[in-house]
């Protein structure tokens, strides 16, 4: 966890200082020589057969320089290596290869199979690099909220949305969506969130009536996530430190995937040399070892990062805490009522009260209205009597959610052995009980919608 020091200001010079104390030891030479060199066997591909329409935005795509942020890299290597794995699966060889007529081609098959298990071992480890990353940020960001029923509740609600994204993609794949239609999507929604974080820090959109739940979050943190996005922002110095390696190997992957889908293309009249599998594959277990490098290297310079800064390192830890129950005397014969207005379908209307007891335990009537906006009501929680309850339910509609607590009525629970030479004595407490008012101890909220965590960049 990131030092106090990250308590200043989170400026380009500030980071620049702490990405001093990590550098990147520079990608293998054999990087650098074997790129060019599966881009020239590509090439010689194309001079022999020019590339059909569904190649063309491949080729045009392996002309163009890499994107300059460093998470959507990220994504972009991901979705090279699902399209390599594509293609190195079995029932997507090309015809003339899945035979295995000769020795040669049972060879090279072999080949392949390792090449995909190679692939797969990085993509899982690129898949966990960015789960633990969202959670770094999420968590991070927990460590500020309250630690009752609407902390569990902010956490239910980026799970629901996290479902919902990814139904969202499913939805893409069932209906025949390709792998790069899923991982735009998916980079879009990314996008989303990086722009909802930046919010955070302003306290608009979506996150405009979440922020009143962080308690103590340093300045200098909600300056620096209001800049996140900021192409000359603070975030500029990571993307200048570490960038170039990972452009690299973004490169090589693609001229890898492009070379591939050239050869399977072509396989029928141009089947692969010996001298041309084995560059490939010294390509491939050069790029799988550099990339898991980079990985684990950027993953403990996030991991560390100054702007990860928890509730305990800023001292918020006491502010946090305070109890924030309120207490209300409720006269006999009379109601409390506390309105909550919904903006936003899928917030969660949460409660928490009990009764201040005296030496016999009391109850109170509890229920839940709600109003639209044509100022229509309905019963969404029927009456009840508790001495206690806690409980939440998700919104579908938005409008006011009324929570009223009945204290017309109340009973007992002092327990009798022998209620019948009592009767009289329990009649005449009800009667006086109904005239006590009752001390209502009690904690409500509106829990809006949460979107997933952004992984930084």
């Amino acid at each position: 966890m990131a030092s106090t020091e990250g308590l200043v200001p989170i400026t380009r010079s500030f980071l620049a200082s702490y990405y001093d104390k990590y550098p990147f030891q520079p990608l293998s030479d054999d990087l650098s020589r074997l790129c060019p060199e599966i881009r020239s066997l590509a090439n010689d591909l194309l001079k022999e057969c020019p590339p059909t329409q569904g190649e063309i935005m491949l080729v045009n795509e392996a002309e163009r320089q890499p994107p300059h942020k460093i998470d959507e890299n990220m994504w972009k290597n991901r979705e090279h290596i699902e399209e390599i794995i594509f293609l190195l699966e079995r029932s997507h060889w090309p015809e003339a290869l899945q035979q295995q007529s000769t020795p040669y081609d049972a060879e090279v098959a072999i080949v392949f199979d390792h090449l995909r298990d190679k692939f797969q071992n990085t993509l899982k480890h690129l898949e966990s690099f960015q789960s633990m990353n969202s959670e770094r940020v999420f968590n991070t960001v927990m460590t500020y909220m309250p630690q009752d029923f609407r902390g569990t509740l902010i956490r239910q609600q980026r799970e629901r949305s996290e479902r919902n994204k990814q139904a969202e993609v499913d939805a893409l794949v069932n209906y025949g969506g390709s792998i790069g239609d899923r991982y735009a999507l998916l980079w879009k929604q990314q996008m989303d969130r990086r722009r909802q974080l930046a919010q955070l820090g302003s306290a608009t959109g979506v996150y405009k009536t979440l922020v009143k739940y962080l308690v103590g979050v340093p300045q200098a943190l909600l300056d620096f996530i209001r800049q996140i996005n900021d192409d000359e922002g603070p975030m500029e110095e990571q993307r200048h430190r570490y960038g170039p390696p990972l452009y690299n190997l973004t490169l090589m992957v693609l001229s890898i995937r492009l070379f591939l889908s050239l050869s399977w293309g072509r396989f029928g009249s141009r089947k692969l040399k010996r001298q041309q599998v084995a560059v490939l594959e010294r390509a491939v277990d050069v790029y799988v070892t550099e990339f898991e490098r980079f990985i684990n290297f950027i993953s403990e310079v996030f991991a560390n990062s100054p702007f990860f800064i928890s509730a305990e390192v800023a001292g918020t830890l006491e502010a946090r805490k305070n109890d924030d129950y309120k207490e209300i005397s409720v006269p006999s014969g009379k109601t409390y009522e506390v309105s909550l207005t919904v903006d936003s379908i899928n917030s969660y209307i949460a409660w928490d009260f009990s009764i201040v007891q005296g030496k016999i335990n009391m109850d109170i009537g509890f229920s839940v209205e709600f109003t639209n906006h044509a100022g229509e009501k309905s019963l969404m929680l029927p009456y009840r009597r508790y001495d206690s309850d806690q409980g939440n339910f998700c919104t579908c509609m938005a409008g006011c959610y009324k929570l009223i607590w009945d204290n017309s009525y109340s009973s007992f629970f002092k327990k009798q052995h022998d209620p019948l030479p009592l009767l009289h004595h329990q009649f005449q407490q009800h009667c006086d009980l109904n005239h006590q008012s009752q001390v209502l101890r009690y904690k409500v909220d509106c829990i809006p919608p949460v979107t997933e965590s952004v992984q930084t960049d």
